[in-house]
């Protein structure tokens, strides 16, 4: 007798998600982050152009916090737009796996993607983190 295909593929990378989500909240327990993004919906452009699009933006940018509020209030399609891309402060978990593994291990002040998430193709400039250093609040 053998069991349903439905639940044999059961899809990998949602388990794969869900245990970064929880190793990501572990690991930075009462850590904060902020960022800011530019994103690129698969409604507004295909994958490949947003990912090009995005890789001109981040050139243009050149880690510069101001030049990317502006991209991003121009080509985001986030209501963050309205606010230069930013999200504000938020703790591990509280992003989709791929954005949070960005705020919390990759460099601060530095513009990082293309990323690709549930939502589409992102650019994320990481304008803060907790408990690195002497930076505590």
């Amino acid at each position: 007798h053998q069991t349903s295909p439905r639940h044999q593929n059961i899809n990998p990378s949602h388990k794969n998600n869900l245990f970064d989500l929880i190793g990501s909240m572990v690991q930075n327990f009462g850590k904060k982050a902020s960022a800011s993004h530019i994103l690129i919906k698969p409604t507004q452009l295909p994958a490949d152009e947003a990912k090009a699009k995005l890789l001109e933006i981040k050139e243009a940018v050149a880690n510069d916090a101001a030049e990317f509020a502006r991209y991003a209030g121009e080509y985001s399609d986030c209501p963050s737009k309205a606010k230069g891309g930013d999200l504000g402060k938020f703790g591990p978990g509280m992003m989709v796996p791929e954005f949070d593994a960005i705020a919390f291990k990759e460099d601060v002040g530095v513009v990082h993607g293309p990323v690709s998430t549930s939502f589409g193709e992102h650019l994320i400039l990481v304008t803060y983190r907790s408990g690195e250093g002497d930076d505590e609040e």
